[in-house]
């Protein structure tokens, strides 16, 4: 006897698409499967040498910790102070005003994703690190109003992105290095208040073309600092004017000197002739 054939379900049959409803609505229902966002190595070294070179008296950085270093970011927010993240890696620092000491870690080029770093109005001490020369996508460094010694880094230039260098009111000397004028995204750049010293390089005092320019105030406050912008407001540099009155005057003052030299000698003269006439009359015999 001939087995019997196993009922099927005809696409036109209504039960067809029930079931098929059903499987997704259930799927609708069910919790999306979401996988946790690693941290990156590099920002937490980065993170974790920040926070040792940091002294921080007010206890701003609390929750600075070595968990929060582990995964610091949530997508674009941070559990740390100061912090902002971009895909899971920090690309923004502002720690300003926040009464902090120490020194400032190289192993803040660790943070390879920063875009902004703001350190301004603290009391951070020491050098500025050559190795933020890594930064390759900084555009803002703003470490002004702080207790920076040493030189500007010439490798800052490196960082080709860089809009805004914000060095005022610190104790940095040597010369400015002439190749931040490389810098043709650069439109703010102030290191007045400082220790330079040095002629200001005409690739940042007379830029040339479209690029943004620095007027005198960027750089004013450097005792041994000269060159234009600073030639104009006051600076150690002759104005073409001074330089023109200067040798009026010397010569107005020489034409003086050599006049009265001149009358003096012809009066000399004029009496010794007098004094030889008066002796010839005595010695002539009278007619």
């Amino acid at each position: 006897m001939a087995a019997a054939a196993a009922p099927t379900t005809s696409f036109c049959d209504p039960s067809f698409h029930f079931h098929r409803l059903g499987i997704l609505f259930l799927l609708l229902l069910t919790p999306a499967i979401t996988i946790p966002a690693t941290s990156d190595p590099n920002d937490e070294s980065c993170l974790t040498g920040l926070r040792a070179g940091l002294d921080d008296p007010t206890n701003s950085l609390k929750n600075w910790t070595a968990p929060n270093f582990a995964n610091p970011c949530d997508g674009f927010t941070s559990q740390l102070q100061g912090a902002t993240c971009n895909n899971g890696r920090i690309y923004k620092l502002s720690l300003s005003n926040l009464a902090l000491r120490g020194t400032l870690s190289g192993s803040l080029s660790n943070c390879t994703n920063l875009q902004s770093l703001d350190l301004s109005s603290n009391s951070v001490t020491g050098p500025i690190p050559s190795d933020f020369k890594y930064l390759l996508n900084l555009a803002v460094l703003n470490l002004s109003s702080n207790r920076l010694t040493g030189p500007i880094p010439a490798e800052l230039s490196l960082c080709t992105y860089l809009n805004v260098i914000d060095l005022h009111d610190n104790q940095l000397t040597g010369s400015i290095p002439a190749e931040l004028g490389l810098l043709v995204r650069l439109s703010v750049f102030d290191v007045s208040n400082n220790r330079l010293s040095g002629l200001i390089p005409a690739s940042l005092g007379n830029r040339s073309g479209n690029l943004p320019r620095f007027n005198a105030s960027s750089f004013v406050g450097n005792g041994d600092l000269y060159g234009y912008p600073l030639e104009e407001a006051g600076g150690k540099g002759l104005s073409v004017m001074a330089i023109v009155g200067i040798g009026l005057g010397s010569g107005l003052l020489s034409l003086v000197v050599s006049f009265t030299t001149v009358c003096v000698w012809l009066r000399l003269t004029e009496r010794k002739r007098t004094d030889e006439e008066g002796k010839i009359t005595q010695l002539m015999p009278g007619y």
